[in-house]
């Protein structure tokens, strides 16, 4: 949380009626005060600005939008694309106040630009005089930078067009859409009572990421930090950056069974609550079945899972279980299962952070997966500030009582492997997955290699997953080279796991 000085109007304050960015702001902007609204061109300032008009309409406000770079009509247009109405609303447009402009006489003594200027600003108090707005959307100061020329006289005309609005306690949104430099209009940013920026992020495949930020906000406390929204039919909506301290519950102690119990013995019991467990090995060396397991055990003493595949769609994850015996399907219908297909490119890692919290709020769950992680790094885009991301979100799972299993996929099959980003360190357990090879056949071999919460086993097993389920062997005592990547078995082919008929 960030706040600058200064002390708000009385301590009202105007709700945006944008989902998300209340929570962001501390609920809402001062009222009686002036606001920036910075970022390029079609990143979503005209949608928000909108949007907190319509709020204010709502709440029996008198509401202005002053456009000065588009039409009444390509305004209206935007309002129709998101399903909102402007009958509330009253709209004045540039080429009303040229026409207005043009009656009036010219007057050689003054630079034609600083005329045209003092009439733009005249006509625009006396339509605030005549509509008496307490909500006024200015889009935008680009055409008063271009009529001013100078920079003296531009920050004159806006100090001057400030102190008039807050004459008329009006909150005021200025629209800037940075044609003029890279990094804003410190002018403007040094007289706005708060500063809101949008960004717009083209990815190299998929969706752009759209990102949002207040840089500034006198005497209001507020969520700072980068915040992922989204721009669909029905405008804005924020996903206020997840800060796991707020959320601190406090959970019983308690030991989550896996339905297997040799498994559980490795585990050392089993998973606890509030713990973060990683399942790391190359493809094909059933992470997922070993996390279905789980969640499937879980579910059928009636706990809550929330299952996130990235990787897979729910109707293979479906076909997958039931071919070892988990008919998760009635799960499914009833809720206790949640499964949800995550497409990389076209979800940010704030939104998928907001998707998990709200559903853990919505129901008490016992279980979140996360299948993989391999898929939750395409969807951050930056794995430079992946493990911030992900600590943040395991810290509030944990603060939870969740359980969550996390997947992680190695690459290459045999041999050294390497892992695209390197997350041990943050998870309470760590199980190691691996192939390896006896009497001309492969197999697969499972290790726990960590575990935080309680002692381990620390044997290497052998397990096998067929039409019947998991099963896991006993120690593999003369296995060896398990950690360089190429284990081999030296021991009695006798003492390996057996097909089930």
């Amino acid at each position: 949380m960030q706040s600058q000085g200064g002390s708000s109007s009385a301590g009202k304050l105007c709700p945006t009626g944008i989902q998300g960015l209340d929570e962001v702001l501390g609920g809402g902007l001062p009222c009686h005060r002036f606001y920036l609204v910075e970022g390029d061109p079609g990143v979503g300032k005209t949608t928000l600005a909108l949007q907190f008009l319509l709020e204010g309409a709502r709440a029996g406000e008198k509401c202005l939008y002053i456009t000065l770079s588009e039409s009444k009509e390509e305004i209206e247009q935007v309002a129709r694309s998101h399903g909102f109405s402007l009958d509330a609303l009253q709209i004045i447009e540039l080429s009303a106040l040229e026409a207005e402009m043009g009656t009036k006489k010219q007057n050689t003594l003054f630079h034609p630009s600083e005329v045209e200027l003092q009439d733009t600003v005249e006509i625009l108090k006396n339509h605030v005089d005549r509509i008496q707005p307490t909500r006024v959307a200015f889009d935008s100061l680009s055409e008063l930078r271009l009529m001013a020329e100078m920079t003296l006289r531009y920050r004159r005309q806006l100090l001057a067009f400030k102190q008039f609005l807050m004459g008329k306690q009006c909150t005021v949104l200025l629209l800037d859409d940075l044609s003029h430099s890279e990094t804003g209009d410190a002018q403007v940013q040094s007289i706005a009572h708060g500063v809101i920026s949008l960004e717009k992020k083209d990815c190299e495949y998929g969706g752009e990421q759209r990102r949002l930020r207040i840089r500034k906000l006198r005497g209001q406390p507020f969520r700072g930090g980068s915040h992922d929204f989204t721009i669909a039919h029905g405008g804005l909506r924020v996903f206020p950056r997840l800060v796991a301290a707020a959320h601190n519950t406090g959970y019983a102690d308690k030991t989550l069974k896996t339905g297997v119990s040799d498994l559980d013995q490795l585990l050392g019991g089993g998973l606890d609550a509030g713990t973060s467990n990683l399942l790391i090995g190359p493809a094909g060396t059933s992470k997922t079945t070993l996390a279905l397991q789980c969640a499937y055990h879980a579910a059928s003493h009636g706990g809550k899972v929330l299952f996130f595949t990235f990787d897979e769609t729910s109707r293979i994850i479906c076909r997958r279980a039931a071919k070892i015996g988990l008919d998760i399907r009635p799960f499914l219908e009833s809720g206790a299962i949640v499964l949800r297909k995550v497409d990389p490119a076209e979800i940010g890692p704030g939104q998928f952070a907001h998707d998990i919290k709200g559903a853990i709020e919505k129901d008490q769950t016992e279980i979140v997966v996360i299948d993989s992680l391999n898929g939750y790094l395409a969807a951050m885009g930056d794995e430079r500030v992946l493990s911030l991301h992900l600590h943040e979100l395991l810290t509030y799972l944990s603060h939870q009582g969740v359980a969550t299993i996390l997947t992680l996929t190695q690459s290459g099959l045999i041999g050294a492997m390497q892992s695209p980003v390197d997350l041990t360190y943050l998870a309470d357990t760590v199980v190691l997955l691996r192939f390896f090879e006896a009497a001309g056949a492969v197999k697969k071999a499972i290790s726990v290699m960590k575990k935080r919460s309680d002692n381990h086993e620390t044997t290497i097993r052998e397990f096998r997953v067929d039409s019947q389920g998991l099963r896991i062997g006993e120690p593999l005592s003369q296995f060896r080279g398990v950690l360089t990547g190429v284990p081999t078995f030296e021991g009695e082919v006798a003492n390996m796991l057996k097909s089930r008929g």
